[in-house]
């Protein structure tokens, strides 16, 4: 892949990368009085509550502020309410961690580590248990016989994942594929399949365990037909901008919860993160986002080659995504060793 490409345009390819991550979002005038803490739309906002609340309040404990849930309807929103300054801190999949850094001034500081100790999930296609759909070949026959339940487009195992590995590496455009396809959260696409209103959807394994748990009757309802590689857990981000002071008390919340404290207080802790499924925090940084960016170039990469577009155009376009690839292998190599 562009073996003869020179050290210099390496470099400038980085540095294009890393100012993307300076870009377009509404610098803070200084902290926060009350730190806003944005929960991804996974499932309906009860459920998010019920799982993230009980968090939040030792973590307003930790930092000294007040801090405050913040939900919005889809991805987006909490991506641009980071933008614009109205989250600080935000949970997020890999993918809308991704476009938080790039265009909302995140910075990743922890990641989630299943409650197995993994630190990676995988992404489903699910079906009712007597659609007839065995695999992926009975799914893409492609007759617009079929309704499909995608994620929203900035999550990661409900949009990016199978629309890389299901759809672009088998040739096969959803929109032409199946009759309508449906965006909607894991837990939606998850109880429309039970109940029969979809064939198939988009989904993942922790909201299949969640799933299991809290509606078991129509969960047996429900099978797999294809799994994903393993995606990395998912990255809790700040607003770079916060100061070093509060970026130090918000991550070392994470860090220390579930480690330090009081025998009570570990206790405590682990409790609430078993019931979201998750073991105590890890650090992290903007790095775990590389496969996840790679994925997406490579997507983009497929999705140029089988257009339509004139051939000098096209060898130019496929040309500096795999400068762009390149770079991300040789970055993603250097964090590793």
């Amino acid at each position: 892949m562009l073996k003869t490409m020179t050290k210099g345009f390496v470099f400038a390819v980085s540095m294009t990368l890393a100012a993307q991550a300076s870009a377009d979002f509404k610098p803070l005038e200084g902290d926060p009085k009350t730190v806003n803490f944005g929960i991804i739309s996974t499932e309906s906002t009860s459920n998010l509550k019920e799982q993230w609340l009980p968090l939040l309040a030792d973590m307003e404990k930790s930092i000294g502020l007040p801090v405050k849930p913040f939900f919005a309807p889809d991805y987006a929103g909490i991506i641009e309410g980071m933008r614009f300054g109205k989250v600080h801190v935000a949970w997020f999949g890999n993918k809308s961690g991704m476009e938080a850094v790039d265009r909302s001034g995140a910075e990743v500081f922890a990641q989630q580590v299943g409650i197995d100790g993994k630190q990676g999930y995988y992404s489903y296609v699910i079906t009712h248990k007597d659609s007839g759909l065995k695999n992926l070949k009975d799914l893409l026959k492609c007759d617009k016989s079929l309704d499909f339940g995608i994620g929203d487009p900035n999550s990661t195992s409900g949009f990016l994942v199978p629309s890389y590995y299901v759809f672009a590496q088998n040739g096969v455009d959803p929109k032409t594929c199946f009759k309508p396809v449906r965006n909607s959260n894991h837990e939606t696409n998850f109880m429309a399949t039970a109940n029969k209103q979809v064939d198939a959807a988009a989904n993942n394994s922790e909201q299949w365990v969640r799933s299991h748990n809290k509606v078991p009757e129509q969960a047996k309802n429900v099978r797999v037909i294809w799994k994903s590689p393993l995606i990395p857990s998912d990255p809790i981000t700040y607003r770079k901008d916060l100061s070093k002071d509060l970026k130090a008390r918000i991550q070392g919340f994470f860090l220390t919860y579930g480690r330090a404290g009081s025998p009570d207080q570990v206790a405590s802790a682990k409790k609430i993160l078993a019931g979201m499924q998750l073991s105590p925090f890890v650090a992290s940084n903007n790095t775990q986002l590389y496969p996840i960016r790679q994925l997406a170039l490579f997507k983009d990469k497929l999705k140029v080659e089988k257009s339509k577009m004139a051939a000098a155009e096209k060898a130019e376009k496929v040309k500096m995504i795999e400068a762009k690839l390149m770079t991300l292998d040789v970055l993603a190599k250097n964090v590793s060793k």
